[in-house]
């Protein structure tokens, strides 16, 4: 039997939720959390940039799915339609600032646009939520800056190691 942690994947594109853009940034994100520390992903969503289609989105792959970590992409920016992190924040009990602020650090390094980003990381109860800007090399940079503190966060919520499936 294999262990694994449980990964939820949203991607908040109004153009992505109607078939006029496709996500780059999940076949990244997804080579990454199983390289990286074995995360699988279990549940994959397009959702439009809307705040509470994300809250609901993220809500149900936490309470449902039972996800142990969602990581958004899209919706950080400074677009009137970049929603992502204030439906994270209306729904986590917890932020973790160092996280992003690393991310914004090493992304900054790369390019000092990727300043504008506003992504949050949080917690909501035991599953961690990471947004991650929708470009495929800046959530790439993003993802790669916190990668190895993810999995010991994830324990430090658990309370335990991977889960066996």
């Amino acid at each position: 039997m294999d262990t694994l942690w449980r990964v939820g994947i949203i991607w908040c594109s109004d153009r992505g939720a109607r078939g006029e853009r496709e996500d780059l940034s999940r076949s990244i994100i997804t080579e990454i959390v199983a390289k990286h520390f074995g995360g699988e992903v279990i549940d994959y969503r397009v959702v439009p940039d809307e705040i509470e289609t994300i809250k609901e989105t993220m809500i149900e792959m936490i309470e449902r799915k039972e996800v142990d970590l969602i990581i958004t992409t899209g919706g950080t920016g400074l677009s009137p339609r970049d929603v992502t992190p204030e439906a994270t924040l209306q729904i986590v009990d917890r932020v973790i600032p160092g996280f992003a602020e690393e991310m914004r650090r090493r992304a900054s390094q790369v390019s000092a646009n990727e300043l504008f980003t506003r992504a949050v990381i949080g917690t909501r109860k035991a599953t961690l939520i990471i947004n991650l800007p929708g470009a495929p090399r800046s959530a790439e940079i993003c993802l790669s800056a916190i990668v190895d503190f993810i999995e010991p966060a994830l324990e430090l919520l658990v309370g335990k190691q991977k889960r066996s499936m």
